[in-house]
């Protein structure tokens, strides 16, 4: 998969964004571990595997771009290099038909960031942020949750179309799952979705997010359940 991997026409952008990703972890502390150039190689191959349809470096490079946005709008959080590193690590290991996928994810932040020399706290925060999307339910004061949840769930505000294709790429990803009981998994986490007091939990997700995402997901259930 890594000869098609290269061809992403963002992965020289994303190589040059973890480096100073991991730079900024280190605290810019020079030869504190190896290069980060062969581990942004591993993690991009990891998201470029065949099995993805939406979890693929598009996402990885949506998560990010959300971040930088939630930053310009004064959502900064309080350690943006670790909630920068939880969104490369969040589905860095990612087969749809398993449920330990954060799980394993954040062990690999544990190792790789371990060796790359970055601290054991922030470290730490890496890895509780990757298992924090599981549930994507941040504790109240959580602003490095809040920030890497908003960021990853923004594409549920997407305008019409671009809903429309991340919700086949999810269907694809499950195709193994008969139609009926895709609708019904389906339907069960919208309505969690939409039942949760507060979607978004940084004050410019909440504003500029949670109305495009509720029409979304209500348009969505509406088709699963023909209601």
């Amino acid at each position: 998969m890594a000869a098609e991997s290269t061809r992403h026409p963002a992965r020289a952008e994303l190589t040059k964004r973890w480096e100073d990703t991991v730079a900024a972890a280190r605290d810019g502390a020079e030869g504190s571990g190896p290069a980060p150039g062969p581990y942004a190689d591993n993690l991009l191959d990891r998201w470029a595997e065949p099995q993805r349809r939406y979890h693929t470096t598009d996402h990885l490079l949506a998560v990010l771009d959300r971040i930088d946005e939630l930053e310009a709008h004064g959502e900064r959080a309080g350690d943006p290099a670790a909630v920068r590193l939880a969104a490369w690590f969040h589905d860095a290991v990612y087969l749809p038909d398993r449920s330990e996928n954060e799980e394993r994810s954040a062990r690999l932040a544990e190792r790789a960031l371990a060796e790359l020399g970055v601290a054991p706290d922030r470290t730490a925060e890496v890895a509780r942020l990757v298992r924090l999307t599981v549930t994507h339910d941040p504790a109240e004061g959580d602003g490095d949750g809040a920030v890497l949840c908003d960021a990853d769930l923004a594409v549920l505000a997407s305008p019409p179309a671009a809903y429309a294709a991340y919700t086949a790429a999810v269907r694809e990803e499950y195709g193994f799952v008969p139609d009926d009981a895709f609708r019904v998994g389906r339907s069960a986490v919208l309505r969690q979705l939409l039942d949760l007091p507060q979607l978004f939990r940084t004050p410019y997700g909440e504003r500029t997010w949670t109305g495009p995402a509720h029409r979304n997901m209500e348009d969505e259930l509406r088709a699963l359940t023909g209601a």
